[in-house]
């Protein structure tokens, strides 16, 4: 490993389950040190975090890079999207985060889109249709179940927007995390007053929305050592934002993101706006778009049946004719939110690992279907099929998923050496306030996207046909309440 040029930032991923931070040498994007600390995620339906948690995981993870931190010059947080953070005259918080994956709020999701006039009238001002995900559908569940709570909030932030905060002691957020909350205009730049009078919030207990390029602020000085008062902030972003300027991400350049659930997105210098709200239309941490849709079935569904097959998650075999759609979950696209696993075509001779082939087949089916839109929304899918499939999250290590994407979309795939590329995009957002910098071009010097490149082989269209006759002869059953 070559010696550091310097100057140092720090990037931080503040996710769902853990937080991770990156030293990285803004010159050469080389990562000169690392930490991780976990967080907590209540049991059950309700999916709730304390904020207090992952301010103190950030301590942890940053003060695991040892000198390397404190040597820093500018650092910045990408968080969880969605996340409603509620805090106090005191700024601190009033309950435990509602995270982006605490459902309870599909009720009030439905009247607020019924009340604004129907998701043509969403996707027209926001970009997007709001799901239960969304933190303005969480505010409106909070007003209603916990009236004492909202009445108590004095101030009302995302997951990156309370970390950055913190550090700065000043308010602040990017328009990449405001266009998930549902109550950000996409369309004018600015927060929508007649969305935030049917959920019920004041505008003044927001964030302003701070411009690509632009510093949140210093560290304050707190006298505990975490970093030098005086180190720059960036304004900080979302996770996906980030993920995508960790790539550094280029107009129609698509994104495979296989994880527990499955997302896929593209850059975009048009904005989106799909009315069926299968394609989330939200802004990049730049000036652009980042048009995006997720499947919830995903490495852990594959796993799953793995498991039930008895057989390692590598143990495929090809051949046969079963076909799986493994929406063991529900699914969100497509949107059949009362689905269970389906398998169809066994045979005497069907093998478990053509089973298991089937649900690798089946979950990078909705995944393609997905990116077609989410391409379609970008407004140039022709360019984009051109460009490799960038292949990023767990599922990119495995081999099956690997091939399953190559045999199913026809199509170049590459899979990105660099890990943990939601913190080098924060880090490359640091990089670029501290340089004067485009963080995308940043991140494009630092080579984050090369890796392994795989060629196309021959698109498998008799699979897709029997999984698109599935999907269309079991559409009904498939979407039958419980």
């Amino acid at each position: 490993m070559s010696a550091p040029e310097g100057p140092f930032v720090i990037g931080v991923d503040s996710s769902t389950q853990s937080t991770k931070a990156l030293v990285v040498d803004a010159a050469t994007g080389q990562v000169v040190s690392r930490g991780q600390a976990p967080h907590t995620v209540s049991p059950g339906d309700r999916r709730e975090s304390d904020p207090e948690e992952w301010w103190q995981a950030l301590r942890t993870a940053v003060g695991q890079c040892g000198r390397a931190a404190g040597e820093a010059a500018a650092v910045s947080v990408a968080g969880q999207q969605h996340g409603l953070v509620t805090l106090d005259g005191a700024g601190d918080p009033v309950r435990p985060a509602l995270l982006w994956n605490d459902v309870r709020s599909a009720p009030q999701r439905d009247r607020l889109v019924a009340d604004l006039g129907g998701p043509t009238a969403w996707a027209e001002r926001v970009g997007s249709v709001p799901a239960p995900a969304f933190t303005v559908t969480k505010w409106a569940w909070l007003r209603e179940n916990e009236p004492e709570a909202a009445r108590s909030t004095a101030a009302v932030r995302l997951p990156h927007d309370f970390l950055t905060e913190r550090l700065t002691g000043q308010p602040g957020t990017d328009r990449g995390d405001a266009s998930g909350t549902g109550w950000w205009s996409s369309a004018t730049g600015s927060y929508d007053t007649q969305i935030l009078e049917l959920a019920g919030l004041d505008p003044a207990l927001l964030p302003p929305v701070l411009g690509s390029g632009e510093a949140a602020g210093t560290v304050r000085e707190t006298g505990d050592g975490l970093l030098p008062a005086g180190t720059l902030v960036a304004t900080g972003t979302g996770d996906n934002m980030a993920a995508a300027l960790g790539l550094g991400l280029l107009p129609g350049q698509p994104v495979l993101s296989l994880g527990t659930s499955g997302t896929v997105y593209a850059v975009s210098s048009r904005r989106p706006a799909d009315p069926s709200g299968t394609v989330a239309g939200f802004a990049d941490a730049h000036t652009g778009w980042l048009p995006l849709a997720c499947t919830l079935n995903c490495t852990l569904a594959v796993d799953r049946m793995a498991a039930l097959l008895s057989r390692d998650r590598e143990d495929v075999e090809p051949g046969g004719r079963v076909t799986a759609l493994p929406f063991l979950d529900g699914e969100r696209t497509p949107d059949l939110p009362y689905a269970t696993g389906l398998l169809s075509g066994l045979q005497h001779a069907t093998t478990g690992g053509q089973v298991l082939q089937a649900a690798y087949d089946g979950a990078v089916f909705a995944l393609l279907r997905a990116l077609d839109l989410v391409l379609a929304e970008g407004g140039d899918p022709a360019a984009a099929q051109e460009a490799p499939l960038l292949l990023i999250g767990g599922g990119a290590k495995g081999t099956a998923w690997r091939e399953t994407v190559r045999r199913l979309s026809g199509r170049a795939v590459q899979v990105p050496s660099a890990q943990e590329l939601v913190a080098l995009g924060a880090a490359a957002q640091a990089a670029g306030l501290l340089l004067g910098e485009d963080p995308g071009a940043v991140a494009r010097r630092w080579r984050t996207a090369q890796g392994a490149s795989y060629e196309p082989v021959a698109r498998d269209d008799d699979a897709l046909a029997r999984l698109s006759a599935t999907l269309e002869g079991a559409g009904a059953l498939l979407g039958r309440r419980p």
